[in-house]
């Protein structure tokens, strides 16, 4: 990791070192992704199938998991592991139900009444990586809050490995979370195929789930076509971490290396107002990545990932927000005291023994976060994601006479004369 001075730098060095490593290769992946969804979409199971057997180097019988496939699995997994997701899925019950948007009604003038409805999204399509490395979490992530929402079908898509089978860990968390169907089928060609549909995969009205740059191209490509809606950009994995001189070096480094070893366009950011602590994590991190087991995937996000001298602390989250961080750690003597200056960050981790990795696990909360910047406007995956909110009014002949006439004034000020007779209309009739 290079350390830099935020301070010795101009303005245009400054933006550069806050540029994500992915968007570098954004434009290269744009064609290749607009021409793996014209296949999908054209050719349908057939084209999944050559498209699979071309990335994945094996072409399905069947993409659809069969129960007989999800009862070795749920053989395959250790009883501690399947203990443990259960645990995990539990928890994130609890913290999305908390969160649950209510319906409602109130009336803004005497005869009119006005409501929220809350009604599921018909048909969602999740998808759950399994490239480098299975993240049966992330069927954790989606399904509960899409079984929270009372979605009517779930569908999942995950890459298949070199035999054909399915990750058995993503298989059982999805059963855990009450998915419907799975395919196994990964990339940009399985956001295409719930994104349009084909003999076998059902069209699905809106697709959730992290991914790759293709993976998030394709998400944004079909969204554009008005195919399906999407959760949010949620792209390779970051994190920012603000350390005072009181933190662990060991602590952070471990915390940095969990998000390197996601993978080599994953970035991670350390900034801190204190020189000896930069050194100290510095040495930690090169200490530490040796001992990986996916240490040549974590050096190369390495590679693009900075520590970072800074005035202050002030200065610190400054600089976090402008960068808008998928994961922010506060390391710090008090974090909550910093925690007003959050303005932007997908989640937040607070204090020496919080580490990020809870958050993708097992606290409770969400791992589907925005990445790229996309914090500044968009928030983690919830329960709400899942479902439509409905407004519905109804006015009485006294409401109408208590509101209409500002309806008039109004429809008239836009001169949108047929606005303003269905008002009318309706006040003369009024009794």
């Amino acid at each position: 990791m290079n350390i830099i001075d935020w301070n010795a730098l101009d303005a245009q060095a400054q933006a550069r070192a806050l540029t994500r490593p992915v968007q570098a290769v954004a434009a290269q992946t744009r064609d290749a992704v607009a021409t793996l969804i014209t296949q999908v979409r054209e050719g349908g199971d057939g084209a999944l199938r050559e498209i699979t057997a071309r990335f994945d180097g094996v072409a399905p019988e069947s993409f659809e998991v069969s129960e007989v496939e999800f009862a070795a699995a749920e053989l395959a997994v250790p009883a501690e592991l399947h203990i443990a997701m259960q645990q995990a899925a539990d928890r994130i019950d609890t913290y999305h139900r908390a969160g649950m948007a209510q319906p409602y009604a109130v009336e803004t003038a005497p005869g009119v009444v006005c409501e929220k409805m809350i009604r599921p999204i018909g048909r969602v399509g999740l998808y759950v990586p399994a490239g480098s490395a299975p993240l049966p979490s992330t069927a954790l992530m989606l399904g509960v809050p899409a079984r929270l929402a009372g979605c009517r079908e779930v569908v999942l898509c995950t890459p298949p490995r070199r035999d054909g089978s399915a990750d058995p860990t993503v298989l059982v968390a999805a059963r855990l979370t009450g998915v419907h169907r799975v395919f196994k089928i990964g990339g940009a060609q399985a956001i295409a195929a719930m994104a349009y549909g084909t003999a076998t995969v059902p069209a699905c009205d809106k697709l959730f789930g992290p991914g790759n740059g293709f993976v998030t191209e394709a998400k944004q490509q079909v969204a554009q076509d008005g195919a399906a809606a999407i959760d949010m950009p949620a792209g390779p994995s970051e994190v920012l971490v603000i350390a005072d001189g009181g933190a662990n070096p060991a602590f952070v480094a471990a915390d940095l290396l969990s998000q390197a070893e996601h993978g080599p366009d994953s970035q991670v950011l350390l900034l801190s107002d204190d020189a000896a602590l930069i050194a100290a994590v510095q040495d930690e991190v090169e200490r530490q990545v040796a001992t990986l087991s996916r240490e040549a995937i974590a050096r190369q996000a390495l590679g693009a990932s900075l520590l970072v001298k800074v005035e202050d602390i002030e200065q610190a989250f400054a600089i976090s927000n402008r960068y808008a961080p998928e994961h922010l750690i506060l390391a710090l003597r008090e974090p909550r005291s910093w925690l007003k200056h959050v303005e932007v960050a997908g989640s937040v981790f607070m204090g020496d023994y919080t580490p990020e990795a809870l958050g993708d696990y097992c606290s409770g909360t969400n791992h589907v976060l925005p990445t790229a910047g996309a914090a500044r406007a968009y928030s983690g995956v919830s329960v709400a994601s899942f479902q439509n909110q409905i407004s519905v009014q109804s006015a009485s002949s006294e409401g109408i006479a208590e509101i209409g006439p500002c309806a008039l004034v109004m429809a008239r000020a836009e001169g949108l004369d047929a606005h303003a007779n269905a008002v009318a209309l309706r006040l003369g009739a009024a009794p």
